[in-house]
């Protein structure tokens, strides 16, 4: 039986510091309802429903103007429900999928005219798709102008990172690493991290301190993971919010408080507006909706 998860917090705090215009989510889920999008039986948690409506008062409150959404593993391969997330939020959206590496030419084609920018492997919940389909998936989209998006704990980059190397789109990690920060940023698995931002390999999302963190709230541990990342390519970083923050069933962040964290993570405007603007229309080609 898989354990059922909290919603997110229905009072989102507003953000102590200026929004920069367009700033970006870069990482969010639309889940169920399942009686029109089904939970796939493999999975690993079973979520609240998180409507679109929902996220985008969120992102009233926030003044966040765009936003990625990123397909849930409880969804499997069946991209509808984020497909419908992008077209329901309009322009200002564009998504990331999971996808089998047996898909059609024609699928990954809808999915692109659908706003789906990369695909997603998934190394820590069930429903998703795994390692296997690395470097497959990778040649499939190297033309298409998308990227692999990992999910993974970062020390398994130790034994990964040479593949990496070699792929041919760019590579996006969740969550920091969504390594617990009591194994301290001197870990192999992180140092390699930051080499792999450094040499351009990979993007990073600041996202999910709440994951990471061994301390809880306010998660201030992570402060050093996240300013070691940016200080490494600060034009390879980019944040989301989480929401609505799916697999949690004992505690609920709220989504004000972990925009705040980036205050901590960036506090110069400049860099925020980096961060938040510039740096995801590049990597989500939102230029061209300005």
């Amino acid at each position: 039986m898989t354990k059922t998860c909290l919603g997110p917090d229905p009072n989102p705090q507003p953000p102590r510091f200026t929004m920069p215009p367009k700033a970006c989510d870069c990482h969010a889920h639309v889940l169920g309802p399942p009686k029109k999008y089904p939970y796939v039986p493999d999975r690993s948690y079973t979520p609240p429903t998180a409507c679109l409506k929902d996220y985008q008062t969120l992102h009233r409150v926030l003044g966040i103007e765009r936003a990625v959404i990123v397909q849930p593993s409880v969804h499997g391969t069946d991209n509808q429900v984020t497909l419908d997330g992008i077209a329901g939020y309009g322009p200002n959206a564009r998504g990331v999928a999971v996808v089998d590496p047996g898909a059609s030419d024609h699928e990954l084609q809808q999915l692109d005219d659908g706003g789906m920018r990369g695909v997603r492997l998934n190394l820590l919940f069930g429903g998703g798709v795994g390692l296997h389909a690395l470097e497959p998936l990778a040649e499939r989209i190297a033309d298409m102008g998308w990227h692999v998006q990992l999910l993974l704990d970062a020390r398994d980059l130790v034994e990964l990172a040479p593949r990496l190397r070699k792929l041919p789109v760019p590579v996006v990690v969740d969550h920091m690493g969504h390594m617990k920060t009591n194994h301290g940023i001197d870990h192999p698995g992180f140092q390699i991290l930051t080499e792999l931002v450094r040499a351009g390999v990979c993007w990073v999302k600041l996202s999910g301190n709440y994951r990471i963190s061994s301390a809880g709230p306010p998660y201030k541990d992570v402060i050093p993971f996240a300013r070691t990342l940016i200080e490494a390519a600060p034009q390879r970083m980019i944040w989301g919010t989480d929401w609505p923050h799916p697999a949690l069933s004992d505690f609920m962040p709220n989504d004000g408080d972990l925009l705040n964290a980036l205050d901590d993570y960036a506090p110069d405007a400049n860099l925020k507006k980096t961060i938040l603007v510039d740096n995801p229309a590049r990597l989500y080609g939102f230029a061209n909706h300005d």
